[in-house]
């Protein structure tokens, strides 16, 4: 059988560069810090969801970066993981290639929907797939949600992209995740702002503020500041749509800890939670009315404990599920209340 395009079948894509899955406006990457723009190569969250008729497998055809003898990234697995549902169905290990076919065997007669999760570590490029037996469908479309940060969320120390917390929440929530996570990154950047305000969605969650305490270091005040400048660059494309906010998570080593411009992270946390507040009371804009209603806060500081930890500032799996199962109510309830207060 013919190798079919794989765009109809692709998810979680933010931008296409010449058929290649990338996280950031390929046109407008010159505004960015060079670690997103370098974050941004890598097809985080990135996936295939399909349904089928008769197939007994599916075929990718997929090429990949091949790592030299001495990469400190030779010895991670190449996986190709299928789920159905909320379950890993099986796990296929390829190689890295300039071309290669791995081959995904599907459960007896079942129809799906499917996701095929690539690996993440090599910038895989989809080039075909095609079933073996029956036929393949592209899965119906879901909602699109828009989800930015830092590392936390583009999944590290998660053992595999599906146990990213944004993968969990999204499947819990029938949602395309689309990871903005951009690891080292994510310090309340003005150019993403816009670029989030650019691109469609139909929920948005923002995710960010442990780099602000340290790398590019922030005051209490310039968070404050920062984090409505990016609401409101975001709220310029996107100004009904629902935007949940989430304040950073524990990181015991910062939270007493002054960083050098002496913010202690949990001054950070509450000068973060302190604006969106303000944002969503109307407060210091008095041409905002009654705030605005569309806007959310999850506060981060006891979302996850000590314990769900992988090395003091990212969690393990565990972590990323507590983390995916809150964020998923508090992005629930945004959403029914504003389905609610449609006209």
């Amino acid at each position: 059988m013919t190798w079919l395009d794989p765009s109809p079948f692709l998810r979680g894509v933010a931008w296409l560069e010449n058929g290649r899955a990338v996280r950031a406006d390929p046109s407008d990457l010159a505004r960015l810090p060079w670690d997103t723009g370098e974050r941004a190569a890598l097809p985080i969250g990135v996936r295939l969801e399909f349904t089928a008729e008769g197939a007994e497998a599916v075929e990718i055809r997929y090429r990949a970066s091949v790592p030299g003898p001495t990469d400190a990234l030779r010895e991670i697995a190449h996986c190709f993981a299928l789920w159905q549902g909320g379950s890993c169905v099986s796990e296929t290990i390829a190689e890295p290639a300039e071309e290669a076919v791995v081959t995904l065997h599907l459960p007896a007669g079942a129809e799906g929907p499917f996701t095929i999760h690539p690996p993440e570590a090599r910038s895989p490029v989809i080039l075909g797939l095609r079933p073996v037996g029956g036929s393949v469908a592209p899965a119906p479309r879901q909602p699109r949600w828009l989800v930015h940060g830092d590392s936390i969320t583009e999944g590290w120390w998660s053992t595999r992209p599906a146990h990213s917390w944004p993968a969990v929440a999204g499947r819990i929530l029938g949602l395309d995740t689309v990871n903005l996570g951009y690891a080292g990154a994510g310090r309340g950047e003005l150019a993403t702002a816009e670029q989030l305000a650019a691109l469609p969605g139909d929920a948005i969650t923002l995710a960010f503020g442990t780099n602000c305490w340290t790398g590019n270091p922030c005051s209490a005040p310039l968070l404050y500041e920062t984090t409505r400048a990016f609401i409101a660059l975001v709220r310029q494309g996107h100004p009904h749509t629902p935007l949940l906010v989430v304040s950073p998570l524990l990181r015991p080593g910062a939270e007493q800890t002054p960083n050098r411009l002496g913010a202690t992270l949990a001054e950070l946390r509450t000068a973060m939670e302190e604006a969106v507040g303000d944002l969503m009371r109307g407060r210091s804009d008095p041409g905002s009315g009654s705030g605005d209603k569309r806007l959310a806060l999850l506060p981060g500081r006891d979302l996850i404990g000590p314990g769900h930890l992988a090395d003091g500032v990212h969690p393990n799996d565990e972590g990323h599920a507590a983390l995916a199962a809150a964020v998923a109510e508090a992005l629930r309830t945004t959403l029914s209340s504003s389905r609610s207060g449609d006209t």
